[in-house]
C-alpha cells in the first residue's frame, strides 16, 4: 500500500498536536568531548605544553 504525499492529511487533530513547543537552546544532549576522547581516558598522563608555549611566544606576537 503506497501513499502519495498529496493524499495524506497532516493537519493536527487534537489540541496537543496544535500546541507550540518551546525548545531550550542551552540543552546539552551530548557532550562536546567524551571521557575516552582524552589522554586520561586512554590511561595517559596529561602533559600540557600550554604554559611553555604561552611563554615562548615570538616577539612579533607582542
Amino acid at each position: 500500500m503506497s501513499h502519495r504525499t498529496e493524499e495524506l492529511d497532516f493537519t493536527p487533530d487534537s489540541a496537543d498536536d496544535r500546541r507550540e513547543v518551546a525548545f531550550l537552546d542551552d540543552l546539552v544532549i551530548l557532550p562536546d568531548q567524551t571521557g575516552d576522547d582524552t589522554d586520561a581516558g586512554w590511561g595517559e598522563r596529561g602533559t600540557s605544553n600550554d604554559d611553555r608555549l604561552q611563554a615562548d611566544r615570538p616577539p612579533h606576537w607582542g
